[in-house]
């Protein structure tokens, strides 16, 4: 079920840059520089900038909802389903249903 929240780069302030990535899971080179994202019945083509096995990171300047259902089609992969994790700066956050091969 899709929320009508969102999280934008004012809602939450960083006050002190990130000193070093805390991310859990290394990130894949993506095969490609673009994806299809569908969402609501309808397909766009977005800008892929990085993806882990459990989400990618994508330019999209429509506004989505955080836990909105989305399907990720990257090229030479399976369309993987998820959820939108986190709204910022006209990209998206999706987080993958299962893990990308």
């Amino acid at each position: 079920m899709a929320t009508r929240f969102s999280l934008t780069g004012d809602m939450i302030p960083r006050a002190v840059t990130r000193m070093f990535d805390q991310r859990s899971e290394q990130r894949i080179e993506p095969t490609a520089e673009h994806a299809v994202l569908n969402f609501r019945g309808t397909s766009k083509a977005v800008s892929l900038f990085n993806v882990s096995r459990s989400g990618a990171m994508i330019g999209f300047s429509e506004p989505l909802n955080i836990g909105e259902r989305v399907r990720l089609k990257i090229l030479d992969k399976s369309p993987v389903h998820g959820f939108v994790r986190w709204v910022r700066d006209e990209r998206i956050g999706v987080n993958f249903d299962t893990p990308l091969d």
